[in-house]
């Protein structure tokens, strides 16, 4: 069964702590928060990589949920 993408802490995915705290220092806590931004605004931060994307990107599928396009 589905987690609701509110549940699930992004301080809980594998990613690094720079990813983790770029998102946190603009809000972004919960994968809910996330797909509210495309990968080109998270990208833009400070701290976010591919790797943290490709991490999420993962994250987002096992809920059934892509990030938004532009």
């Amino acid at each position: 069964m589905k987690k609701p993408l509110s549940e699930i802490q992004l301080k809980d995915l594998p990613m690094g702590q720079p990813a983790k705290d770029a998102l946190a220092l603009v809000g972004i806590f919960t994968l809910e928060d996330i797909v509210k931004h495309n990968e080109e605004e998270l990208l833009g931060l400070h701290g976010v990589g591919p790797k943290a994307i490709r991490i999420i990107k993962d994250h987002l599928a096992n809920q059934h949920m892509t990030l938004p396009k532009r």
